[in-house]
């Protein structure tokens, strides 16, 4: 588990292709202070394990199925990545919750300065959309950020000058791929809305209305 805090930026060093899979080696430095042999670290946002590591390097595997559904698939030699460690327990949670597991693979579509922050509009698809809601979290190449607005196939998100610089949502241009991860609150209530409780006394569906007759709700 992951809060969204990017720790540093790596810079992809191998990209070692199989017929279908990946093994990954990044440059890094803070991520690797008390790093051991099967330790997690997201790599833009995907949670990989640390099979080899040395002195400002590690890699990790990357399975077909990671490989098809992220943009580590467009890896290079020479390009940077957000780097976080996991989340320990006791540590402040500054950013929200992030498994490390990608939703869906999204598109820059625009960036536009605003005074001194950056908007940036991002083009994805229903497997993210429908979790996406105004003032909500994603999680953008790992990136904790705060959704501005949206549409069908598209949401907005801020980036102050520090995020801007430090992160690859902010290096990236127009029509660049990002790894995309909604809030994973937002997916458990999706399944309890839809979901019978069968060894419940009031089995059927949660709704809305049942919330705000026993006052969950105003």
């Amino acid at each position: 588990m992951f809060t969204g805090l990017v720790e540093e930026l790596g810079q992809v060093k191998v990209v070692a292709r199989g017929a279908k899979s990946i093994r990954l080696t990044v440059t890094a430095r803070k991520v690797l202070d008390d790093v051991k042999i099967g330790d997690s670290i997201a790599v833009n946002g995907t949670c990989l394990t640390v099979v080899e590591f040395g002195e400002n390097w590690f890699t990790a595997d990357v399975m077909p199925e990671t490989v098809a559904r992220t943009v580590l698939a467009h890896l290079k030699p020479g390009d940077a990545v957000n780097l976080e460690r996991t989340l320990r327990l006791g540590d402040r949670l500054g950013g929200h919750i992030v498994t490390g597991h990608i939703d869906g693979i999204g598109y820059i579509q625009a960036k536009e300065r605003s005074d001194n922050a950056v908007i940036v509009r991002i083009g994805a698809g229903p497997e993210v959309m429908r979790y996406i809601v105004r003032k909500g979290s994603v999680a953008i190449d790992g990136v904790s950020l705060t959704v501005i607005d949206y549409g069908s196939d598209w949401f907005t998100v801020s980036l102050i000058p520090h995020t801007a610089a430090v992160t690859t949502v902010g290096l990236k241009g127009t029509g660049a791929p990002v790894n995309l991860e909604a809030d994973i609150i937002g997916k458990y209530v999706e399944k309890l809305l839809g979901q019978k409780e069968p060894d419940t006394p009031t089995a059927g569906k949660l709704s809305l209305a049942l919330l705000a007759q026993h006052g969950f709700l105003d």
